[in-house]
């Protein structure tokens, strides 16, 4: 069977048989599939800017933007395959607090905040969440198919959880300064 893997910032849309395959720590990549059309489709995002209010769902502020964007890219690509709305279905992924010193419960963890992004926004688009397994300390390896819409996760040793952590946090630091550079807007990053 194929395999496509699915970067950091990405979406693979197939309406063919393929296993979509990424690597996730704090990240979340959401699994669609409208078993009707037989479209399916993963995306991988992180979240670049920690920024939101307590007060405020996820997807208003700013640290819901990028999961948003991804998100409309991934529905959009589908729509366009043929996919319909009202049959689409969820399995996601991800939101692990892997970084050293940073608890499940600190608010400020970008895994706790990607979580609670991707279930308000399947709540708000009424998209029905069939599966998750969000959170942990752990960085996964997430397999999903594209013919049986079946997801399967490996849970990272240590040591490469930290390895994919850093590649993420290096991600994150990349964008920061790429936005700094563009709108003159001065980003705090909270960690290393």
């Amino acid at each position: 069977m194929a395999q496509t893997e699915v970067m950091q910032g990405g979406q693979v849309i197939a309406d063919d048989t393929r296993c979509l395959i990424t690597l996730l720590g704090s990240c979340v990549a959401a699994c669609l599939y409208d078993p009707q059309a037989k479209i399916a489709g993963m995306n991988h995002f992180l979240l670049a800017n920690p920024r939101y209010s307590r007060s405020m769902p996820v997807s208003l502020t700013d640290a819901g933007r990028y999961g948003l964007l991804a998100m409309e890219l991934l529905i959009n690509g589908m729509l366009k395959k043929g996919a319909k709305k009202e049959r689409l279905r969820a399995k996601v992924f991800g939101g692990g607090a892997v970084l050293p010193g940073v608890s499940e419960d600190n608010f400020n963890c970008v895994g706790n905040v990607n979580s609670r992004f991707v279930r308000e926004f399947m709540q708000t688009e009424k998209i029905p969440l069939e599966s998750e397994d969000l959170g942990g300390n752990f960085g996964r390896i997430i397999v999903f198919r594209t013919d049986t819409y079946q997801a399967y996760r490996r849970v990272l040793p240590p040591m490469e959880t930290v390895k994919e952590e850093n590649r993420e946090l290096g991600a994150w630091k990349q964008e920061i300064k790429e936005r700094e550079r563009k709108t003159g807007e001065g980003i705090i990053l909270f960690g290393p």
